[in-house]
């Protein structure tokens, strides 16, 4: 309520405010040209035309709504309106003379008002005409800053509604493979009769679908939540590779409640170990690191592989432009993923975004 009242007075206040520069622009011309004239009497006359100027515009706005300047492929609209105005311009200046007449010249002489009338009819009343335009004028801009600010929320919307697509894909993209490749590790355990490692994997791959296909999870997660989603996944690629593949998790305690992108890291880890692992005939490290630095959070997975292909762009990547997207639409410019050759061997994955929580 007292922000209605105080939008109400500030209107207000702008109206008499205009009339009275208006009143003060005619006291001063008036004076400046010798003329013996009253500035209560100009108050008057420019406060009422103020107040007629307010009550206008949403007539005029409601003109516009019904005879839009386009009708009659811009002809009939502009033909409409620029008779509307002068119409009004007249109709105002009429009354405001004989108002102005009853109250300061009562005793106006028969046909003295439309003597008065044509005599003073001169080119500041075109100023009215002028306002109905500056009126049509407002109204347009603002339909047109409408439509830009609906054209932004049907973008955003858009977007969003990308960004969900592309996690429901990368969800999707996680299965086939990766159930593959666990459900026959849990073939070999079994025939090799090692049933609670078996049934181990198992409760790890339950858990991890679970998670992965749980429609309620947000597209943003705390890193704490990311890496228990990360650790179950690792449990099942240990099992897979057994003693070739450790993994060393450094991440810092103020990095945990920062918020990342859902299912972030499991791709590059998985990455990693697809290039960096495999490949490789005898045991293999992935190391996986976050820090909060300069209102940032950092994150970065390092394999110690054979490192990429000779003559590939360290700045292209492997498998990883899903992901580069994901942080270019979420953040903008904001995130950043780079992919480094590690000296010895080796490759790099470093992403850089803002630290919210």
């Amino acid at each position: 309520m007292r922000t209605r009242w105080t939008r109400i007075a500030l209107i207000v206040s702008g109206w008499a405010f205009l009339g009275l520069v208006l009143t003060i622009e005619l006291y001063f011309n008036g004076r400046a040209n010798g003329m013996e004239v009253s500035f209560v009497d100009l108050a008057v006359s420019q406060l009422g035309r103020a107040l007629m100027w307010a009550i206008l515009v949403p007539v005029i706005l409601q003109l516009r709504a019904k005879v839009p300047l386009r009708s009659g492929r811009w002809l009939g609209g502009i033909g409409f309106h620029l008779a509307m105005s002068f119409l009004l311009m007249a109709t105002y200046y009429l009354g405001r003379l004989w108002s102005y007449s009853l109250l300061f010249h009562p005793k106006m002489e028969t046909g003295g008002f439309w003597k008065e009338a044509l005599l003073g009819f001169y080119g500041h009343n075109l100023v009215d005409m002028a306002y109905y335009w500056g009126v049509l004028a407002f109204g347009h801009g603002l339909e047109i800053y409408q439509k830009y600010k609906d054209q932004e929320l049907r973008a955003a919307q858009l977007e969003a509604r990308l960004v969900e697509t592309e996690l429901k894909a990368l969800r999707e993209q996680l299965r086939p493979h990766f159930l593959f490749n666990t459900l026959n590790t849990v073939a070999v355990l079994v025939r090799e009769d090692k049933k609670d490692e078996a049934v181990a994997l198992l409760a790890h791959l339950g858990a991890l679908l679970r998670l992965s296909l749980d429609p309620e999870r947000s597209h943003e997660v705390p890193l704490r939540e990311e890496m228990g989603y990360l650790e179950r996944y690792l449990e099942i690629q240990r099992a897979r590779f057994t003693d070739r593949l450790t993994v060393v998790i450094d991440v810092e305690p103020e990095a945990l409640s920062a918020r990342i992108p859902n299912l972030l890291l499991q791709p590059i880890v998985e990455n990693a170990i697809l290039h960096g692992i495999s490949p490789k005939a005898g045991p293999g490290r992935i190391e996986v690191s976050g820090r909060v630095a300069d209102g940032r959070l950092h994150l970065e997975v390092r394999d110690d592989g054979p490192g990429l292909p000779s003559g590939a762009r360290e700045k292209d990547g492997i498998g990883l432009s899903n992901t580069r997207e994901r942080l270019a639409k979420i953040y903008g410019s904001g995130g950043e993923l780079t992919l480094t050759s590690v000296p010895g061997g080796g490759v790099a994955v470093h992403i850089a975004i803002p630290c919210r929580t």
